[in-house]
């Protein structure tokens, strides 16, 4: 089968791999029908972050299930499927509690190789998300949809909740990636009434008014600040931080009301934070890892099936497996929001 593998900063290659087989009882093996690159592949591709050479990559995918072991009774050989990142068990503390994303009971191994023809996936019984009906039942826009339940919109939907976003709301979105774009739609499917978007770029401020949003504020840093509080008087109601960088964050605490709280789902690039300033306007900090399987099951694969909210937008150029060089390049370069890779028909 082909796999894209990371040689080294921006070079990525699509070598040839033996299929994966079942390895333990809990293992589904699921053709990848849709793949995409996340913003979070960007640290390793430009060497911010490290990662090994030659290891394939990817971590959101859609697919058919061909194959599970003896313990996966809930899934089918057959089924359609969201393939999320987070591996749920679905019955340690965390998974029941609604926090797969830190699933007690995630196994090595499986997490690698979604922008590929097929994936061993871990804990399948609990962790996959079944799909009504096979991908030809679908249009080109919905499979989009569906795939961003893989990770993004997830992940924009987990920032919202833990900056728990009710009805009426004013709600900051620091971040015009794809998962600040998702956390406007979360925003907005919230109930949220005023949604400022902080965005320099004008093909993201575009889609995120579609989305939902308000307001767009291009400034950063204290010009941000002082223009969201020019817009809101005492700050927003909830902040959701979906960049991850130390302004990003700063930022974030300083546009909240006394009392709001932000939901961090932006991968964090420094380890050290200063937590005082949450101390002295009592700003709450929440978020982590997104709950995938959880909130797709339990609102967001509804939400788009019934056409509530179409985050697949994000998707702004299409690649096949074998451009994985160029749908890096596009993401690298700002000249696409997302990149879609179409693997197989299904």
């Amino acid at each position: 089968m082909k796999a894209a593998t990371f040689v080294e900063p921006g070079k990525m290659v699509v070598k040839e791999y033996d299929r994966p087989t079942i390895q333990k009882p809990t293992d589904a093996i699921i053709k990848i029908v849709r793949a995409c690159v996340c913003g979070s592949d960007l640290w390793w591709y430009r060497g911010i972050s490290k990662r090994e050479a030659g290891s394939t990559v990817g971590h959101e995918a859609i697919g058919i299930v061909e194959s599970v072991g003896a313990e996966v009774t809930d899934v089918h050989v057959g089924d359609f499927v969201i393939a999320p990142f987070t591996h749920g068990c679905g019955h340690c503390a965390a998974c029941l509690a609604g926090f797969d994303g830190d699933c007690l009971n995630q196994e090595a191994g499986g997490n690698g190789g979604y922008q590929g023809e097929y994936l061993r996936f871990t804990n399948a019984n609990w962790a996959l998300v079944k799909v009504p009906g096979q991908p030809a039942d679908y249009s080109d826009a919905m499979l989009n949809n569906l795939l961003t339940l893989a990770d993004v919109m997830a992940t924009g939907y987990h920032a919202a909740t833990s900056a728990e976003v009710k009805a009426g709301d004013t709600v900051v979105v620091m971040g015009d990636g794809a998962v600040g774009l998702c956390g406007v739609i979360a925003a907005k499917l919230l109930g949220a009434k005023r949604i400022i978007a902080m965005s320099r770029h004008a093909d993201r401020q575009q889609l995120a008014k579609e989305f939902g949003a308000t307001d767009i504020v291009a400034e950063r840093g204290d010009a941000a600040v002082e223009k969201v509080l020019a817009l809101t008087g005492a700050g927003a109601d909830a902040v959701l931080e979906c960049v991850g960088t130390e302004q990003s964050v700063d930022t974030a605490v300083k546009v909240g009301r006394p009392g709001a709280v932000v939901g961090r789902v932006g991968v964090p690039q420094k380890a050290e934070m200063n937590t005082n300033n949450l101390f002295w306007r009592n700003i709450g900090l929440r978020g982590g890892i997104a709950s995938v399987t959880s909130d797709d099951k339990q609102v967001l694969l509804d939400a788009v099936l019934q056409g509530k909210i179409n985050p697949g937008k994000v998707f702004t150029k299409r690649f096949t497996l074998d451009q994985i060089q160029e749908a890096y390049e596009a993401m690298d370069q700002r000249t696409a929001i997302k990149s879609l890779l179409l693997v197989s028909e299904g």
